[in-house]
């Protein structure tokens, strides 16, 4: 490989750690041609972007940009590495997840993943990943809590007014019998 070619790629790459937030580093060094073939179709179908680069790339590439939160992902980066780059940060773990629970293996090993500047480091933090709550999540979330006290006190008022209404309603029918029973005599 050419020192230009290399230089592309370090340019390619850096372009993809600024555009996205979320990246995730695996090894996917014990993978068949076409088990590669097929996370990379996963990849594709749910908006993640995969790629291969060698590890002193990409460690040039991070280094480049001047961001010190990259410093906690270079001890991962050893042996083969593939990065995959997404806007939701809990979609690699789930694609990572289903992918060994078809093909019954435990790679990609997750080797470390960088999700809106913290860094997780280690196969074991898989599960966790999967789990994190998107960003409209927990806006929905928060929106829901919010709503559920107004809802309460609306239906509270409503409640109110309704037994008003009832009440007022009861007494204005015996107070008409009674205005009723004195015209009577």
């Amino acid at each position: 490989m050419t020192k230009e070619q290399k230089n592309e790629i370090i340019e390619s790459l850096k372009e993809k750690f600024s555009q996205y937030n979320n990246f995730y580093i695996t090894n996917t060094e014990s993978l068949t041609v076409d088990q590669v073939t097929k996370l990379r179709r996963v990849c594709f179908d749910k908006k993640v972007e995969m790629k291969v680069a060698k590890n002193t790339l990409i460690k040039k590439a991070l280094e480049s940009l001047g961001n010190e939160s990259y410093n906690g992902v270079f001890d991962s980066l050893n042996n083969v590495t593939a990065l995959m780059f997404s806007e939701n940060p809990k979609e690699p773990a789930l694609i990572i997840s289903s992918f060994r629970t078809e093909s019954k293996g435990e790679r990609p090993e997750l080797k470390a993943a960088f999700i809106n500047g913290d860094i997780y480091t280690g196969d074991t933090n898989l599960k966790t990943l999967t789990q994190i709550k998107t960003k409209n999540e927990l806006i929905g979330e928060v929106i829901g809590l919010l709503q559920s006290p107004a809802k309460r006190v609306l239906a509270a008022l409503l409640h109110h007014h309704e037994k008003q209404a009832e009440g007022a309603s009861a007494e204005g029918a015996t107070a008409e019998g009674a205005t009723e029973a004195p015209a009577a005599e």
